[in-house]
């Protein structure tokens, strides 16, 4: 592996992270009233684009963890950016619905390739068991997509529309994303050669793994559903509980601050803890957030902070977590595994949560929301016995 500085090689990532996420995880939220005005397609089929391209990416995952395995992460992700970047072409271009909707089928595939996981696993593939505090760094960098892509998509379509802000965004992962995948991540070392290297990463799970693996997958649905839930309707659910919609809006924005606090204390702990301290201090967070939220204490700020703390080294806890469990060999090839079931979860919870809203109501959601989250707790307490 070139000796070229892992400062550089994170930084660089960290900007591939923020431009993917944000252009394609965080995109409907500023960019689907615009779409549906503009066009008249129905907002929650121009919303449940999104949705299918998290099935997409849940699909490609595995494929994408053996790729990464193979061969490193360095030619996944310049195909992500090149995904991402066509992907947003056909957006931009988009005549009609169903054409809109292929195009999320490039950004689902685009996100296998290119979002946190297989993030995770370049780093796992170039810096092996001393990949924690890479992990932990590029979250950081992670934390700033929303922050940054936002305002910049606001942007884009006050200037040019819509259809301009996905064509900028092609650009960007063409101008920005692929050079510094290309000229900043090292190739990774070559495996193994014998008779079976090829075939070690597709190696049945032993016992001990196979309980780590489902339980650490049922960590990642419920995860991935909570945080799905919340993005999604958190507003409304404030709004319920008589909160005014400009001090629901800021209440939200509390989380993104407490995330990124929460990441920054993890960072300043240099890794002198196991990764399911962080997993198992993570969940307690989050489900003390959600159950200040759902009794209805007049606590609502704190409730954000601590879900927006627990959240954000949940993030740290997704990559560090298999890295100590299953070691370095097929860590690749088991992170992609694991990022299927997340990422279906993530793509049916927005639904999920509309159901529970129209017939349960707010206490109905809150009492959901906090029951995953409590079982979540279960989840990676029973974790620490596949160490």
């Amino acid at each position: 592996m070139s000796g070229r500085g892992r400062l550089t090689v994170i930084s660089a990532l960290g900007v591939v992270e923020i431009l993917a996420w944000g252009s394609s995880f965080y995109l409907p939220a500023v960019l689907a009233g615009p779409i549906a005005a503009d066009t008249g397609w129905p907002l929650a089929w121009v919303v449940g684009g999104l949705s299918i391209g998290l099935l997409v990416a849940a699909i490609a995952s595995p494929r994408v963890g053996i790729a990464i395995h193979r061969h490193g992460g360095r030619p996944v992700l310049a195909t992500a950016a090149l995904l991402l970047a066509s992907g947003h072409v056909v957006l931009g271009l988009a005549p009609n619905l169903a054409v809109f909707l292929t195009g999320w089928l490039l950004l689902g595939l685009g996100m296998g390739c290119g979002l946190y996981d297989p993030a995770f696993a370049t780093l796992g593939r170039l810096y092996g068991a001393e990949a924690r505090p890479a992990i932990t760094t590029l979250t950081l960098w992670g934390g700033f997509a929303s922050t940054v892509c936002w305002p910049l998509s606001a942007f884009l379509v006050e200037q040019v529309g819509w259809r301009g802000a996905c064509l900028a965004y092609a650009s960007l992962h063409l101008l920005v994303t692929l050079p510094l995948v290309l000229g900043l991540i090292p190739r990774a070392s070559a495996l193994p050669t014998g008779p079976d290297a090829g075939h070690r990463d597709e190696a049945p799970l032993t016992s001990r793994e196979r309980r780590g693996f489902l339980l650490m997958a049922g960590v990642l649905v419920l995860g991935g559903t909570v945080m799905a839930l919340v993005s999604v309707h958190l507003i409304a659910l404030l709004q319920a509980r008589g909160v005014a919609l400009a001090a629901a809006v800021s209440y939200g924005a509390l989380i993104g601050p407490a995330q990124v606090g929460a990441r920054i204390i993890e960072m300043a702990n240099k890794g002198r803890h196991h990764p399911l301290w962080t997993l198992t201090v993570a969940m307690v967070l989050v489900a003390l957030g959600l159950a200040i939220l759902a009794t209805g204490i007049p606590a609502v700020a704190v409730a954000l902070v601590l879900y927006g703390a627990g959240n954000g080294i949940y993030s740290i806890a997704r990559g560090t977590v298999p890295l100590a469990i299953f070691g370095v060999e097929r860590y690749p090839v088991l992170v992609g595994r694991l990022a299927r079931p997340g990422l279906i979860a993530q793509a049916l919870a927005p639904s999920l949560g509309a159901v529970a809203l129209t017939y349960g109501g707010a206490d109905a959601t809150y009492g959901l929301l906090l029951a995953l989250a409590l079982a979540n707790v279960g989840l990676a307490v029973a974790l620490w016995g596949a160490r």
